[in-house]
């Protein structure tokens, strides 16, 4: 029984040393787990961002959630004291003075906070609570009276770090961003401008098209971006407007079927600005041609402006493109006269004339016996510019020379036979 009752005492012993050595052990762990937290300075407002971030440096996720969760119980203390005195109907001299201080403890510890939640999510922490409680409180809170003058309710907002100063630097930031961005599409712009104009490939209307569409282009991103610096989520933004296309889209068919067209005449050049051209019927020169429509000045000097998938849809005719162009004319004369006299006076009028090009040679010949008329075909080559200037020239001087050599110039006639019947 004796030794029964020593072996009992034995164990009993064995776990109460066991028990007592596990609480100094965690009592120890305590004791280091709450020096280690004063050692991090957690709350004070005084500390300065590198020594925080120093300290932070050599810190596991884990421990760095700890640190965080313990931040932002200190920055919800500070936020729940300014709250109780905003709560109060008025405040004492002191109570503004409090409220003003604590307005600042809680911006600085904001900030010291926004780093921890850095740290942490640079090293792979869960950080989504946390960064929405920063972005929660982030708005600053005035503790004044609530019969204070307008400008009282708001001078401390305007004065915040979080406040009005934050939204005037985060606008600083957007403007500064887009004037980089300027600067940057102005000088893609020449970059453009000079390569299009060293390269024979290209049209003036794609050359136009090329210098807008990269300022523009520079512009929509240097935008984007300086949405991105001011903390807006782009990758949003861009989703509705996505998504916001296809009703856009339905909705302008016809424009866009414009713009398609516009693309088309742009990429395969069938005219240039300046070219006389024949489109649906109506005739004129092109004024200007944009991503929608293209402008035609007619002969008699009116505007016409037609929608570019009119003009994609329809036979273009373009007079000004080929360098050289032939006159096509034809000179009646009667059948009595000198069928040989006619031809050579055509064709010296044709020789005699300096604009007429001598390669490819002018074609003069008999052409056909009309009703009532031998037709002659007279043919020059000539510059494009020139064509309607020898037209005019040499049908001026044919009916000069034919009259002068009594060639006649027959015009349609009909004779009536009348015949009697006894």
């Amino acid at each position: 029984m004796n030794s029964a009752n020593q072996n009992m005492d034995c164990k009993s012993l064995i776990k109460i040393i066991s028990i007592l050595i596990f609480f100094s052990v965690n009592l120890i762990l305590a004791a280091e787990d709450d020096d280690w937290m004063d050692s991090m300075r957690v709350g004070d407002a005084s500390l300065e961002l590198s020594s925080l971030e120093l300290m932070l440096d050599p810190k596991t996720a884990e421990e760095l959630n700890v640190i965080a969760l313990a931040w932002r119980d200190s920055l919800k203390e500070t936020i729940q004291q300014i709250s109780d005195l905003g709560l109060k109907d008025k405040l004492s001299d002191e109570d503004k003075k409090n409220s003003d201080g604590l307005i600042d403890k809680k911006e600085k510890l904001l900030t010291l906070f926004r780093i921890v939640i850095s740290e942490l999510e640079n090293k792979g922490g869960d950080l989504r609570d946390l960064k929405s409680y920063a972005d929660a409180v982030s708005k600053a809170q005035i503790a004044v009276s609530k019969d204070a003058s307008f400008g009282a309710k708001y001078s401390s907002w305007i004065t915040s770090k979080e406040g009005g100063v934050k939204l005037g630097i985060q606008i600083l930031k957007f403007l500064f961003v887009l004037l980089a961005f300027w600067v940057l599409a102005g000088f893609v712009r020449k970059i453009v401008r000079q390569a299009a104009e060293k390269s024979d490939r290209f049209s003036e209307l794609l050359e136009q098209f090329m210098i807008k569409i990269s300022f523009r282009a520079v512009m929509v991103i240097g935008f984007i971006v300086a949405l991105g610096t001011v903390g807006i989520n782009v990758a949003a933004l861009l989703t509705v407007i996505g998504g916001a296309s296809f009703i856009i889209a339905f909705a302008l068919q016809d424009t866009l079927s414009n713009f398609a067209a516009g693309i088309m005449l742009l990429i395969y050049r069938p005219f240039d600005v300046g070219d006389m051209v024949e489109v649906g019927g109506v005739s004129g020169k092109i004024d200007q041609v944009s991503l929608v429509s293209t402008i035609i000045r007619t002969f008699d000097n009116k505007i016409v402006l037609v929608p570019n998938k009119n003009v994609w849809g329809q036979i273009i005719t373009n007079s000004s493109t080929p360098k050289e162009r032939r006159v096509d004319m034809i000179f009646g004369i009667g059948y009595g006269d000198d069928v040989e006299q006619a031809k050579q006076i055509l064709t010296q009028i044709v020789q005699d004339h300096e604009l007429v090009l001598e390669d490819p040679e002018p074609t003069i010949q008999l052409h056909e016996l009309a009703d009532s008329s031998v037709n002659f075909i007279c043919r020059p080559w000539v510059k494009t510019a020139d064509y309607w200037q020898v037209h005019w020239d040499v049908t001026q001087r044919v009916k000069a020379e034919f009259d002068q050599s009594g060639i006649s110039i027959p015009y349609p006639h009909q004779e009536l036979h009348i015949k009697q019947i006894k």
